[in-house]
């Protein structure tokens, strides 16, 4: 009889135990999961500060070909911005105008690929930075159409970013140690056959360019997507071994010269 009560209190007590066991550890699971860590850029390259800048903005109530040069003969430049959905642009528009001058310094200061994949703060305003303020988003700038003649800008679509957003993003590519590579100091030269790459970007670590090393490339050797060194988050849309440069023989213009 004593055998079987302390059998049975054996099993009571082991059952509480796996029971509150199990409650820790959905507990800890439920707080790690809710409090993730913060990503950061750590030692890949982060943008410039200098180049912070919030767009001003302001309402506009319809859209159409009129509408639009009006806008542009007064110096503004008929815009959109979009909500976020699932790395596309998709609901909640808004119209909006942005200040040309704006606009133009800044894709001259960045350059056009660097524009579309660098984020600002929007703020729109019943008039540009002043009155009731109607929202303020940090955006994404996703299309820029610029005149054929003059650069300057007909129109831009931006899309919402807040900091859980993945976002498509066509990311510039910036080549380095021409000045050492073998194969550049044999006289070849390289072939750039990609200058921005698609990655499907957090908003918050979306890189401001990524770094290609040509130091080590020779001549007939190449890179492909899959070389390029980039934050573990970041996610490739394009295969992998789709080539990004090479080394080549040298131009006919060059061998021309040499005879």
């Amino acid at each position: 009889m004593v055998m079987v009560m302390a059998m049975l209190i054996h099993r009571i007590l082991t059952s509480k135990t796996i029971h509150h066991l199990r409650f820790f550890t959905q507990a800890a699971l439920a707080l790690d999961q809710s409090s993730p860590l913060p990503l950061t850029y750590g030692d890949f390259p982060k943008p410039d500060p200098k180049f912070d800048e919030t767009i001003l903005a302001i309402p506009r109530a319809t859209s159409g070909k009129s509408i639009a040069a009006k806008e542009r003969k007064v110096g503004r430049v008929p815009s959109i911005v979009f909500e976020q959905e699932d790395g596309q642009h998709g609901g909640n528009k808004r119209l909006i105008s942005v200040q040309s001058n704006q606009i133009r310094k800044l894709v001259k200061h960045l350059g056009q690929s660097f524009f579309l994949s660098r984020l600002f703060d929007l703020e729109v305003r019943l008039e540009f930075g002043t009155g009731d303020l109607i929202e303020k988003v940090r955006v994404l700038p996703r299309m820029l159409h610029l005149h054929a003649g003059t650069d300057a800008p007909l129109n831009v679509t931006f899309i919402r970013a807040p900091s859980d957003a993945l976002l498509k993003v066509d990311v510039p590519l910036a080549f380095r140690g021409e000045d050492v590579c073998p194969g550049l100091r044999k006289g070849l030269y390289l072939n750039t056959i990609k200058r921005t790459v698609k990655f499907l970007c957090l908003a918050d670590i979306i890189p401001p360019y990524i770094d290609v090393d040509l130091s080590e490339l020779d001549g007939g050797q190449k890179l492909v997507m899959g070389d390029l060194k980039v934050h573990p988050a970041l996610k490739l849309i394009q295969s992998k071994e789709e080539p990004v440069c090479k080394i080549m023989g040298a131009r006919v213009s060059d061998q021309q010269k040499k005879k």
